[in-house]
């Protein structure tokens, strides 16, 4: 699963963008888009597949949503890197 939302996918780079990034902090999506230099609604796709998926976690609603890294990808991070330079994202 991990290898087709990073290594496999159209937006696979953004996504180990805010994955990483959230590794370092938790943040909500509007702070991840100043931070990334990304498009807003960009982000919030890429936020919905990676929940949908198990990669994060949330805290609290609507704009203030604050996402986290799952348990399970915190546990998995050399996984993350090891797709990220298989796939020539790095």
């Amino acid at each position: 699963m991990l290898w087709w939302l990073i290594g496999g996918a159209r937006g696979g780079k953004n996504r180990l963008r805010i994955v990483r990034t959230l590794s370092d902090t938790p943040m909500n999506a509007n702070q991840l888009a100043d931070e990334l230099d990304l498009n807003y609604k960009t982000v919030r796709h890429h936020l919905e597949l990676l929940e949908e998926n198990g990669v994060l976690t949330t805290m609290g609603d609507g704009y203030g949503k604050t996402y986290f890294l799952s348990d399970r990808m915190e546990q998995n991070l050399d996984l993350l890197d090891t797709i990220a330079t298989e796939a020539d994202l790095e």
